[in-house]
């Protein structure tokens, strides 16, 4: 039997997640870890990549162990990894400094950017598809300014998968997918744009080749091999970035496929065949993993952490039945609230707003419209609000997206965490007016970086048929129009609340949920 192994580097943890080449997951092992701040560095957020290469090492020798799998039946390994978070290599190939991706250090230097040049910004977007807010650029200047040293020993810079990838096999390079949240890319020509790098005053000489996903890197190193337990006969396999990589995992690999990932953060992906750009910088636009498709990008902050958030304060009672009965507290607390009507009795939640790239900020954490009615305002009707709330801003990213391209999805794949709520599932497709597909397989990054490994070990021709191969649907929501028209119309009211608590929070009254550095 043929087997792959998908590397999944998260914000929080590291998988190794070991497939067959149908697609089914045979074996697994995690490991968290931690990204420590610099001291007196606010906003730091650094990438221990020594105690890091532990880990991944350690989940390989693990799931070797579990599965009892013959290393040499393992014919390739991919990486896939959160985006913007990199690593900087000296000329001998080391390791000297490394972020994570939700670093945010360089507030000054964001400033200073913008002081220099009004337009930079919106400029640099209109080759990247980037703003400062997430790319690489701060950070390095920050680095020229407060480490000198790491910056001109500075000579090479990969994303955190492309890592992965030179520990297994030694070879520096990057992939499209995850490059281009840098923010140093040409989008259209899918290659690093030194010119930009040139612009910000930043190295112009320190970016590797760029691979096509899929693309064949080498094999696994001897030494590599020695550490892991993996065969040196194992070819490394280019990924990319785990956004892209989700979207193939649930086959939306052609143009107009949309994919909502509904996880800490809610992701909105628009497959697009070329890179559309908002004259307004509210939108992401990224290369796809899929070589010839880019992807408009619109990201929710935080709607999963609000909902863990909201359990753990709120509903210790379901907790506490969930560990009883065997069973998830979100699923209890979606039986319970799922009479709650459309609406939730007129609660609106205040967390996240839609996109916003080029002045991203979110107003404070509230609900407003509360009943003092114990029988309209409780416990469930608060947490139906919040499963609609993320819905309502999916629509206003969707909106977003439309305004720019023209299009409005015919359906929508719903994937993640998230996805594996029923009432949340129903939610999203009354809100939004389509047909909402969930896959069998919800945490799709992993299968989506397996199935390029299984490209590159010849297992499969082509994504395509790769997709078609193992892509398996759960079940189809219909939308119920007459929810749906509400729907419209709280939408409408929530963005006028949203307006009015986001000017409270402009003016310091209260504290955003979040803001991007510089702003």
């Amino acid at each position: 039997m043929d087997y792959v192994l998908a590397f999944d580097a998260g914000t929080g943890s590291i998988r190794a997640v070991l497939f067959d080449r149908k697609g089914q997951q045979i074996g697994v092992s995690q490991k968290e870890w931690t990204h420590l701040p610099d001291e007196g560095v606010p906003g730091s957020m650094n990438f221990d990549t020594a105690s890091n290469w532990e880990l991944v090492i350690h989940c390989v020798k693990e799931v070797l162990q579990d599965t009892g799998i013959l290393p040499s039946d393992i014919k390739a390994v991919s990486a896939t990894s959160m985006r913007e978070g990199f690593v900087l290599y000296n000329q001998n190939g080391q390791e000297i400094w490394a972020c994570a991706n939700v670093d945010a250090r360089a507030g000054v230097e964001v400033s200073d950017l913008k002081m220099s040049d009004e337009k930079i910004e919106m400029d640099l977007y209109a080759e990247s598809g980037q703003t400062f807010a997430l790319g690489a650029i701060p950070r390095l200047l920050w680095l020229k300014k407060h480490k000198p040293e790491i910056y001109e020993a500075t000579s090479c810079i990969t994303m955190i998968n492309d890592w992965i990838l030179y520990k297994l096999s030694g070879i520096l390079q990057v992939d499209p997918s995850n490059g281009c949240t840098s923010g140093i890319f040409n989008l259209e020509k899918r290659e690093w744009q030194k010119q930009i790098a040139s612009r910000c005053e930043i190295k112009d000489s320190i970016f590797p080749k760029v691979h096509e996903a899929g693309t064949v890197l080498g094999k696994v190193s001897i030494e590599t091999a020695a550490l892991t337990g993996l065969c040196p006969e194992t070819l490394v396999v280019s990924g990319g970035g785990d956004a892209q990589m989700a979207s193939v995992g649930v086959g939306a690999i052609s143009t107009n496929q949309t994919v909502v990932s509904g996880g800490s953060f809610w992701q909105q992906e628009v497959n697009v065949e070329k890179p559309y750009m908002d004259p307004k910088g509210r939108l992401r636009v990224n290369c796809h993993a899929v070589e010839g498709q880019w992807q408009l990008e619109a990201i929710a902050f935080f709607p999963g952490l609000v909902m863990r958030w909201f359990r753990d304060a709120f509903c210790e009672k379901e907790v506490e039945e969930a560990k009883i009965t065997g069973r998830d507290a979100y699923e209890i607390l979606e039986e319970k609230a799922q009479h709650v009507p459309a609406g939730s009795n007129g609660i609106i939640p205040v967390f996240s707003d839609v996109m916003n790239y080029v002045s991203w900020r979110h107003a404070a954490p509230s609900f407003i419209n509360l009943s003092i009615d114990p029988q309209k305002t409780g416990k469930m009707e608060m947490f139906r609000s919040l499963q609609e709330n993320a819905a309502l801003i999916t629509l206003g990213n969707l909106k977003l997206i439309e305004e720019v391209t023209g299009h409005y999805p015919e359906e929508v794949i719903f994937a993640g965490g998230a996805s594996k709520g029923r009432l949340w599932s129903q939610t999203l497709a009354d809100v939004l007016g389509v047909p909402v597909k969930v896959p069998v397989i919800k945490e799709a990054a992993a299968l989506g970086t397996a199935l390029y490994a299984a490209i590159g070990a010849g297992i499969y021709s082509s994504i395509k048929e790769a997709a078609d191969s193992v892509v398996v649907w759960e079940r189809t929501f219909q939308p119920r129009m007459g929810n749906h028209h509400e729907y419209l119309k709280i939408y409408e009211k929530w963005r006028k609340v949203y307006e009015s608590q986001l000017n409270l929070a402009d003016r310091g009254v209260t504290t955003h949920m979040w803001k991007a550095p510089g702003l």
